[in-house]
């Protein structure tokens, strides 16, 4: 089935402003990071070796995404992972790539 005749425009955009969200390298290994579970700003940006204002700007587009949810606790805001399914989609795109890449490599050690 065609995806594009069976969506509407308006749910086209939708698909397009989170695949948007996930146009970004770092963003991606905030998702990675927090596969394992909750972890602060602070750590976070310790993990990524960005600033804390970068690292805000990013967990902010996430959290507005629907994709986190944040906590505070006490001096410090925790953020997790509240659409679980994002990793499935993630998984699929990695496998795709992986297949591709064998597949390139399979050609070229054939020469």
């Amino acid at each position: 089935m065609n995806m594009a005749v069976l969506l509407s425009e308006k749910a086209l955009e939708k698909v397009a402003e989170r695949f948007a969200v996930l146009a970004e390298p770092l963003r991606l290994k905030i998702l990675y990071l927090l596969r394992d579970g909750e972890m602060s700003v602070a750590k976070l940006t310790d993990a990524v070796g960005t600033s804390q204002p970068n690292m805000s700007k990013h967990l902010r587009i996430l959290w507005e995404a629907g994709i986190l949810s944040r906590e505070k606790g006490g001096n410090a805001v925790y953020y997790s992972i509240r659409d679980e399914s994002i990793y499935r989609l993630c998984d699929v795109v990695c496998a795709s790539l992986d297949e591709k890449l064998r597949d390139q490599a399979a050609i070229f050690s054939a020469v």
